[in-house]
């Protein structure tokens, strides 16, 4: 199933739990604008090239939408459509005040050099720039961008709209980027885990882990779960995967990845088929690569009593009902990856103000907010009589729907 009709299917579903007038319902499910630009750039070599760029602004009900880029060969305007929506419901789950968008280039960035995507950038932004900004669209970076993306981003719309720092978040340290913006997601994750176990009666250490890519969220996760005590037994990425029952040294697989690119060759573990890492014995499996993995075709066959959803949309709604049937508890990706996007608002925040806090005060923050973000999820649970997931699209729903109503937008 797409992420589209998943995504659609779950709000759906809290908008019959809530009660949603029909209107209303339909209003906050239509995207508040799409935008397709063509961007045609000089190569190296001389020759043009042309990319399609999307930006999808889905609703700014509760404040200036927010969310990544993507470069990737197959970004698709339904993908991008659905992760747009996501993001509504994941900032007003996390209580921070924006809205959800998300936009991506159809390239490949490992076939384009540094000059190239410089290029490629600059152009997206001067096709989008009266359509992003401080106060209306904040960009970020999300699958093959990074900080160095954003850098280009804010150089070139700062030439139309001067010094701009807050326009974009995940920017480098250097130019007004966050301290602790690199690991926010992966530690958030840890937040989330930590308080789903406390409501268990359990802590991260001594629970065995199956973290399913190993990118910036999957390796800062394995870290800091580690330093926790978590027994990390299998890890998986893009070159393979390893397994060591006794649990992986992270520190040394993190050295490894460093200088092979990669967990494959990782002396420290056996050699695993990456198609099996999700079945891999264990209690919390962290799924953290690409969406739709745990599906009806491996969900029987998964052993972890608890899954931390760390990417975007991994398990689909079939999957999500054999996996309740058996009794496993989903923390959903709105909830559980929502580190990242709250400390990119910390760092709009810094911007905005032109006062930077310590890494300290950062992860502080982040706590806070993933703890009383479990609490309101769980509040929703309870009112609604419903599964973690559902709590999640309830909370998220409702605050966009209550903004809505108050500004009189739901004609």
């Amino acid at each position: 199933m797409n992420a589209l009709v998943a995504t659609n299917r779950n709000f759906k579903l809290a908008a019959r739990l809530l009660g949603l007038d029909s209107k209303l319902e339909k209003s906050l499910l239509i995207p508040f604008r799409e935008i397709k630009v063509e961007c045609t750039l000089p190569k190296d070599d001389g020759t043009l090239a042309t990319f399609v760029g999307f930006r999808i602004q889905h609703d700014n009900a509760r404040g200036p939408m927010k969310g990544g880029i993507r470069y990737h060969p197959e970004v698709d305007p339904d993908e991008v459509n659905a992760l747009a929506q996501l993001m509504t419901w994941k900032t007003a789950v996390a209580n921070i005040p924006y809205g959800g968008a998300k936009g991506g280039i159809g390239c490949n960035p490992g076939e384009l050099s540094k000059s190239e995507l410089e290029r490629l950038t600059r152009v997206f932004t001067q096709k989008i720039h009266d359509l992003i900004g401080i106060h209306a669209d904040v960009p970020a970076p999300d699958m093959g961008t990074g900080p160095q993306t954003m850098a280009w981003i804010l150089d070139e719309y700062s030439k139309f709209h001067g010094h701009s720092p807050a326009v974009v978040t995940g920017k480098p340290i250097d130019l007004g980027g966050s301290l602790g913006r690199d690991a926010a997601t992966g530690r958030g994750v840890l937040f989330a885990t930590e308080a789903l176990l406390n409501e268990h009666g359990k802590s991260i250490s001594g629970q065995k882990f199956v973290i399913q890519g190993f990118g910036n969220v999957g390796s800062w996760a394995a870290q800091l779960i580690h330093e926790k005590g978590g027994k990390i037994v299998a890890v998986s990425d893009i070159t393979g995967a390893i397994k060591n029952s006794k649990g992986i040294d992270i520190p040394s697989l993190l050295k490894h990845v460093k200088e092979s690119k990669g967990v494959q060759g990782f002396p420290g573990g056996d050699s695993l088929d990456p198609n099996l890492i999700l079945v891999e014995d264990c209690d919390i499996l962290i799924p953290a690569a690409l969406g739709g993995v745990i599906n009806r075709e491996n969900a029987n066959e998964i052993k972890a009593k608890f899954i931390i959803e760390a990417a975007n949309h991994p398990t689909d709604p079939e999957a999500d009902e054999i996996l309740s049937k058996k009794g496993v508890i989903i923390l959903p990706d709105i909830y559980a990856n929502s580190g990242g996007v709250t400390v990119s608002y910390f760092e709009w925040v810094q911007n905005i103000q032109g006062f930077m806090w310590d890494e300290e005060k950062v992860n502080n923050e982040l706590k806070t907010y993933m703890t009383k973000g479990f609490k309101d999820v769980k509040g929703m649970c309870q009112t609604h009589n419903c599964d973690l997931r559902m709590g999640a699209f309830t909370l998220g729903v409702n605050r966009v729907a209550r903004a809505t109503v108050l500004r009189g937008w739901e004609a």
